[in-house]
Parts: C-alpha cells; structure tokens; sequence
C-alpha cells in the first residue's frame, strides 16, 4: 500500500502549552483512519495542519512525497467536513454541492454530471432544488460530504462529523461513510471521540492521549492487545487489575498464578492485567476461577451488567460524639461565641503546622452578634503539645468573647492490610445535631469531619474510600456516640451476562488463558 501522508515529529503549542509531543504517524492510500481520543489530546489540531489551516511549531508533513509545509490550504488536494456543517443557507442542494466547481470554473455540463453522481452517491437524487435549511441533521451532512468530494480530493478530513446528530442517525451515517469511502476509493481521516464510531468504521485507528500516540493498530488490535490501561480503558469496558509477570505466559494477580497468552516482559515485572467484562462467564461458585457476590445489576437491553465483588475490602471504625452545642453569651459586647471539643492527630502536629484558622475549622468555632452577623475570631490561644493527651484551647472576638474547649491530641491507630495492600486511617470525632442536619452530602461529610483517609502501602498513593456506613438517621439524630465505618472498596469486576441475576447472589467467575491481556504499566511523565 503506497504511503500518502507523514507526520514527522509534529510539535504544536498554544500560549505556552504544548498540545502536541512529536507526532510521527504514517496514513495510506484508501486508508480509514480514525484519531481517538478525548477533547483537548491533540486530534484536531493534528488534523487542522494537515489541512494548512494551523502552522506547526517544529517537524514536517508529507504529502504525496512532498513536503506541504508552505503549500496553503486551497491548494492542497485535501478537503474537510466540520462538525457544523457550513452550508451555504441562500443556496440549495445542487448549487452547495457545486460551488466549488464554479469557483474552478468549469463548465454547466461537467458540472451537471459531477453534482448528479454525488447526490447518488449520497443517496440525495430528487433533492437538487431543496432549499439546505429544510433538510434533516444527517441530510445537511451527506450534502458537505457530496461538497467535499466533488472536488475529487485525494484525503478527506472529518472533524467530529456526527457528534450533532442522534443516536439513530449516527449509527446509520457511521455506516453511509463507510461505504461512500469504498465506493470513492480515497483517504478518509476521522476525527472523534467515540470509541464505538471508531470502531465500526476504521482500517486504523490513531489513540491520542495529551498530545502523544499512545497506540496505532486495527480495531481489533486496539481492542484485544491494548498497549496500556489508557488505551483499554478508553477502548471498551475494562476490569484492570495490577498483576506481576512471573515469566512468559505466566502472571500472578489477586494472589494467585495464572496461565496467560503475553510473553516478552521481564521477569517479576509489574504489569496491568486486562479481562473484558464480555470474557467473565457466570458459573457456580465451585466452578468458578473467582468467587464473588453480585454488588450491583443493570439491564442494557441485549445483556445485564454485573458488579460482582471478589474479596472484601479495608476498613477502619471510629466514634462519633453527637453534642449539644452550648454557645456562650456575652451581654456587653452584644456576641455570642461557640466551638466543639475535637480531636487532632499527633502526626499533623509534627509533620506540619497548624494554623489558628485550622484550628477554627476542626473545632467548628465561630461567633456572632444580635443580628446574627458573623464575627471574626481573632484570638486563638492553646497549650497543644505534639504528643498525646487533653489540652484546652481558647478561641475569642475583639471584644474579648471568648470560648475554651478540649482538644484530644491521639496517635492514631492505621489499619494495614498488606493482602489487599492498604492502609486507611480516621479519627473519633465530635459532632453537633445540626451540623449533621444540615449536610447535604452526609458520607463526603463524615469522611471529612473523621479525617479519613486510604492509601496504597507499595507507593503511598491514595486509595478512594467507597463505602461510609452508619446506623443513625442524619435528620434525627440525638446526643450520643455511634460507630462510623469508612471501607475501601473490594476487588470489584464488571461483568456482561444475559444471565438474570440479583444482588446478593453468590456467584463464581470463570476465564480462561486467551482472556487475559496482559500490559506494561503505564509511565508517568518525568
């Protein structure tokens, strides 16, 4: 297949921030090619170089052999379809589709027959004298396609054509631009961000990632051997769990060793292990490789979608003290002040320090007037040392309001639970019943009063709290003390059946060798 367009080491910025990271990418004669990605990756600009609508910054594009750098737009043999359109509203089907044989100047006849051949090619014959602004969404499209092979360009560019259609029509014009790009016989560079779009209609596909290719390969390629878990992320459902690649075709993940299909990584290598939600079957829990309780179910139509837990996750408890806030009064000045006992980690005291305003924040101090009118608290005095035990501190107005409370300096207890590779920590807090009354997001709330908090063991990275479980009802809540859980979540899989399921059920998961993709960790940028 003869090589028509080269991208080398294309370098783009925008004020300062660059968009592309030295592209280098090779298209062919007759090629689809899909740029896939999410908004701001690079596609676009990419593909408005390549159209010398945008100068790049460094590197050189070949076309055709030649380098087009300094060739303008109107004179490369390239033509673009937008996302809008840009149909001329005052001109109808035909003389849209034919302005740009005019401006060439070529004669009604020629013109005729090459309008006439479009609008069959589109499938809008019959259409010619309609005005452009009655036609439907997908109507309007297949006329700025007719408009932009008319002029028998050798690559077309289209720049997330669909994205303003339905659902309906654009499943049905992913298909019409197949087959116009068969029956035409040219290049067609797609831009989207729509993994299905790209799926169904390209010979290739270019997955872009903040101005850098991550992978180039053929649907299939993409789909079953993605390079990393950005790309498997992006293409399809993905459960991806972190593996170590013992030897070739041999990896371990959740504890245990499994035959696989991969060679060619180093030896106790850590990896990303992929398994397609489409690859799990639902078998007995005796039969199956994984045994696990089905979370969550959702009906899509052809299938049901499972979220089935395989092992129990991480988890720490600590107390809520619910108290009566008591606010002190004082008649001279006209204020009157509160705060709460509270509790502080030893550790926040040593590694970093604490402001009075962290302090006002923890102890939920403030004070107000006759009007109830905030006022500033602007004394803030302690005798906090950083070690363990009960300290007063004193919080006050100008005017000498003032409120003293207790501050419980702990040393927290972390659990760790090197199995699962977390820790997670949070401490016993106090509480008032309006301040729980008034959340309006009670579990974000509670894990920020508790301080809590998870991480990987390994690098120190956060690991997300999932589950916030209490026995209290936050709109009535009394004075008392109740147990919070805080629980990172389990080893999660998502799973396509059509077999009827409800959660709850206890279920085993089966796969085999061929189902399991195995990846290079992805790596940051230094």
């Amino acid at each position: 297949m003869r090589k028509l367009i080269e991208f080398r080491n294309i370098v783009k910025s925008f004020d300062g921030q660059v968009v592309l990271k030295g592209v280098n990418l090779n298209i062919y004669e007759n090629e689809f090619v899909t740029l896939l990605g999410p908004s701001g990756c690079g596609k676009t600009t990419l593909l408005r170089i390549l159209g010398g609508f945008l100068e790049q910054d460094e590197g050189t594009v070949i076309f055709d052999g030649e380098c087009i750098d300094s060739v303008p737009p109107y004179k490369r043999e390239i033509n673009t379809v937008f996302q809008r359109y840009a149909l001329f509203p005052h001109l109808n089907v035909y003389e849209n589709i034919a302005f740009g044989l005019r401006i060439k100047k070529m004669g009604n006849d020629i013109i005729a027959q090459k309008v006439n051949r479009m609008l069959s090619l589109v499938n809008l014959t019959g259409y010619e004298k309609r005005n452009v602004t009655s036609l439907s969404g997908g109507q309007q499209q297949r006329v700025a396609i007719a408009r932009a092979l008319v002029n028998e360009p050798n690559v077309l560019l289209l720049d997330e054509p669909l994205g303003a259609l339905d659902l309906k029509l654009r499943k049905e014009m992913q298909r019409e631009l197949k087959r116009i790009q068969q029956e035409v016989g040219i290049t067609f560079i797609f831009v989207t961000h729509d993994q299905e779009e790209a799926l169904t209609m390209s010979d290739k596909i270019v997955v872009m990632n903040e101005g850098r290719i991550e992978q180039i390969g053929s649907p299939l390629e993409i789909y079953n051997e993605p390079a990393n878990a950005y790309v498997a992320r992006f293409i399809g459902e993905s459960n991806i769990v972190d593996g170590v690649m013992l030897a070739d075709r041999k990896v371990r993940f959740d504890e245990r060793n499994y035959d696989c299909v991969d060679f060619g990584f180093r030896e106790n290598e850590p990896v990303d292990v992929l398994i397609r939600p489409e690859d799990l079957a639902v078998v007995k829990p005796k039969d199956g490789v994984l045994r696990g309780e089905v979370k969550n179910v959702v009906f899509k139509g052809v299938h049901y979608e499972l979220m089935v837990e395989t092992r129990t996750g991480t988890s720490k408890t600590v107390r809520m003290n619910v108290v009566t806030q008591h606010d002190l009064t004082n008649p001279q000045a006209g204020e009157k002040i509160s705060a709460n006992d509270f509790y502080v980690d030893s550790d926040d005291l040593e590694n970093r320090e604490m402001t009075d305003a962290d302090f006002i924040s923890i102890a939920n101090a403030q004070a107000w007037d006759e009007e109830e009118r905030d006022i500033s608290l602007t004394r803030v005095r302690h005798n906090i040392e950083k070690k363990p035990g009960v300290y007063e501190i004193t919080f006050g107005t100008e005017k000498g309001t003032e409120v003293t409370v207790k501050v419980h300096v702990i040393h927290p207890e972390y659990v760790e639970d090197p199995r699962h590779n977390i820790g997670i920590t949070a401490l016993d807090f106090f509480i008032t019943p309006d301040e729980l009354w008034e959340s309006m997001a009670i579990s974000t709330d509670l894990k920020t009063w508790a301080s809590a908090e998870a991480w990987n063991l390994q690098d120190d990275s956060p690991v997300e709290i999932t589950d916030v479980k209490f026995d209290f009802d936050p709109s009535s809540v009394k004075e008392g003390s109740y147990d919070i859980t805080f629980s990172t979540r389990g080893r999660i899989y998502k799973v396509e059946t059509t077999s009827r399921l409800e959660v709850g059920d206890r279920v085993g998961l089966a796969f085999g060798p061929e189902d399991i993709h195995v990846m290079h960790k992805e790596v940051a940028d230094a």
